[in-house]
Order: structure tokens, then C-alpha cells, then sequence
């Protein structure tokens, strides 16, 4: 199998202080050539830097995700604005969006953090990572503000429809754990109507664990699994080492200094 990319991947979170090595290890050792750590907080974000500094194969992204909204302070986009103007290792800005899925959603303020990442994003040329839960036409709205903007729709679950403007704003369409279950129809039914080209492959571990690992801790080394369902789920219409070049292609594509 050619090199694989995790584009998603919070490996900085505490529950692999545990096994950290041995997991990067046996990435390695599964032909897994980078692995993007995407920030969800101020706090944790000298961590991945840090984290990313030690390990070659590791990429820092920074940014205030929308789940976390209630530690969020304006302050941290100043901290963000300069760790972008001083830190050239940074990937991309994320992990950011909007989350309408939670109950009694603080759609205000997700809005304003949103889109002043965005903003961020576009001032320091920058990719974003988007989280979109329940609020594709409000993002999609957004990113018309931002036509230079580009980036990776994170765990996508939206329509057809919303994934053909995604893709026309030049946005690639995160392919997970969530997409190998069996029961996941709709969205294993909308993997071959678009092309191999608008998709990238993640994790999201420690969350959104594969069909053969359901009940456990995610892993980036459980990404040639997801690797191989992408493949089968587009069935004989592209050949296996093809659909793993130009998925590798779609990512660097998005994430150039990779």
C-alpha cells in the first residue's frame, strides 16, 4: 500500500499518553507517512506544537472547534492570529465549524469564532479543517466570504447536493471510521457518486472507531482499514493502487507543505 495520510487525528489527546510511541511506531510501521494533529483549544494547543516538534511525521493545526465553545475567549484569536504569524510548521487552522447537533446550541457565538478563523485563514493563506454537524447551508453560506479559502469538510455527512458545492469552492470531503459500517447507508451510497478526487482519509481518534474496532479507543493505525473500505465501496471502477495515489494527491492538493 502507498504512503497513507491521516488528515485528522487528535493524538495529543491524554488517553494516548499511554501508548503514544508505540502507536506512532506502528503507524510507521503500517506505511502511514504523516498524521495531521488538529487543535480544539487555547490549552491545548503549545501541546501539539510541541508534540509535532518531536515527531517528523506529525503536522500541527490550530483552532477553537465549536463543541468547546464555553472555553473559548476572545482572547485565544489574538494568541491564534500570532502563532500563525510566528509559527511556520502550522498546516492548517482547525479544527473549526460549526455544530448544530448539540442541544441548545450557542449558534451566536459558534458563528463568530467561525468565522473569524476563517478570516485568520484566509489573511496567513491557510487551509482549514471544518467540523459541520447539522449546519452544511449555514458553512456553505459562510465560505462564499472566503472565496480564496480551502480546506477539508471533516467526517462528512451531508447530501450529494451540499458535497457538489463543497467540492466547487475546491474543498475535499473527509472519508472515516463512520462510512464502514454496514448500516451507514447513506453515506457508504454517496461515496461512488462523486469521484476518488473529492475525498482524503482520517481517523478522528481517539474517536469514530472502524466497523472492526467498534466499542474501542481509535487508532491512526487502523487507517489501511479504512483504506481498503473506501476502495471497496467504489467496487472495480478504479483499481486499488490508483484510488491510493490520487487520495494521496487530494490531500497534498489541500495541505501543500505537507
Amino acid at each position: 500500500m502507498r504512503a497513507l495520510i491521516d488528515t485528522h487525528c487528535h493524538l495529543d489527546f491524554s488517553i494516548f499518553d499511554n501508548d503514544r510511541p508505540a502507536i506512532i511506531q506502528a503507524c510507521r510501521d503500517a506505511d502511514i507517512h504523516s498524521i495531521i494533529v488538529p487543535g480544539v483549544c487555547r490549552k491545548n494547543w503549545q501541546r501539539i506544537l510541541s508534540l509535532c516538534e518531536q515527531e517528523t511525521m506529525l503536522y500541527p493545526a490550530l483552532g477553537l472547534h465549536p463543541c468547546f465553545i464555553n472555553e473559548h475567549d476572545k482572547t485565544d484569536l489574538e494568541q491564534l492570529n500570532q502563532l500563525c504569524s510566528a509559527n511556520k510548521s502550522l498546516i492548517a487552522i482547525g479544527e473549526i465549524g460549526l455544530d448544530y447537533f448539540i442541544k441548545e446550541a450557542d449558534k451566536k457565538n459558534q458563528f463568530f469564532y467561525f468565522s473569524e478563523q476563517l478570516a485568520i485563514a484566509a489573511h496567513y493563506k491557510l487551509p482549514v479543517l471544518i467540523h459541520a454537524r447539522k449546519s452544511h447551508n449555514d458553512i456553505l453560506n459562510t465560505l462564499r466570504e472566503y472565496p480564496s479559502l480551502r480546506g477539508i469538510i471533516h467526517a462528512y455527512s451531508g447530501s450529494y447536493e451540499q458535497a457538489k458545492e463543497y467540492l466547487k469552492r475546491g474543498f475535499k470531503l473527509g472519508f472515516g471510521g463512520a462510512f464502514t459500517y454496514p448500516k451507514a447507508t447513506r453515506l457508504r451510497s454517496l461515496l461512488p457518486r462523486l469521484p476518488v478526487d473529492a475525498w482524503v482519509l482520517e481517523t478522528d481518534a481517539p474517536d469514530m472507531s472502524p466497523v472492526n474496532h467498534q466499542g474501542e479507543k481509535n487508532s491512526p493505525q487502523y487507517l489501511p482499514e479504512i483504506a481498503r473500505e473506501f476502495a471497496l465501496l467504489y467496487g472495480d471502477k478504479v483499481d486499488f493502487s490508483q484510488i491510493m495515489r490520487q487520495l494521496q494527491h487530494n490531500t497534498r492538493e489541500i495541505l501543500a507543505s505537507l
